[in-house]
């Protein structure tokens, strides 16, 4: 799952890293200027790409700064990725639709050359997008305490040492202590 964390991550750096040279041409960039589609660009680079590369890379390090043999539940890693896969992808896509309407909107113009959408009618169009980025960040928030829990429980919860399976009054065969010695 570390890996996937980190494969997912790349290919969300490479469709930013496409994505932003693709709004930086004048005809897309003037349809997409000022609307959700930007937030959408930078949310697939700041969830996909940097949230996604910092989580793999956390479920890499925690189990080996905390001398632990894996993490605490492979099961909560395999649904944090979910989480914040599904979390991402719903955010990104609603925002890129909901941009692409605005831009479609805000450039419609009537015969008489006036606007034909007020920015209220914008934003009522914008509804039904706004509640799926509410549902896909809340995707990803859950993902995040998920992980966030992941990873304190397997800090919290030592492994087993040998130390740890030992008899209460210590090794069989450990010495006495001299003072403890018969005199003879």
């Amino acid at each position: 799952a570390t890996l996937r964390f980190m494969f997912i991550a790349a290919i969300f750096y490479g469709l930013s890293t496409f994505e932003g040279s693709f709004l930086a041409i004048r005809p897309v960039n003037s349809l997409s200027h000022y609307t959700d589609w930007t937030v959408a660009h930078v949310h697939a680079g700041a969830l996909g790409w940097v949230a996604l590369i910092t989580f793999g890379s956390l479920y890499t390090l925690v189990p080996a700064l905390w001398h632990r043999e894996r993490m605490y539940s492979a099961r909560l890693v395999e649904v944090h990725f979910w989480l914040a896969l599904s979390g991402t992808l719903v955010y990104v896509f609603a925002m890129w639709n909901s941009g692409i309407i605005q831009g479609l909107m805000w450039r419609t113009y009537t015969d008489a050359d006036t606007l034909a959408y007020s920015f209220v009618d914008t934003l009522v169009a914008m509804y039904p997008y706004y509640i799926a980025r509410a549902f896909g960040g809340f995707l990803f928030l859950l993902g995040a305490i998920v992980g966030a829990y992941n990873i304190w429980m397997t800090a919290r919860h030592a492994p087993a040492t040998a130390v740890d399976r030992a008899p209460a009054d210590g090794p069989v065969d450990a010495p006495v202590p001299a003072a403890a010695q018969p005199a003879e």
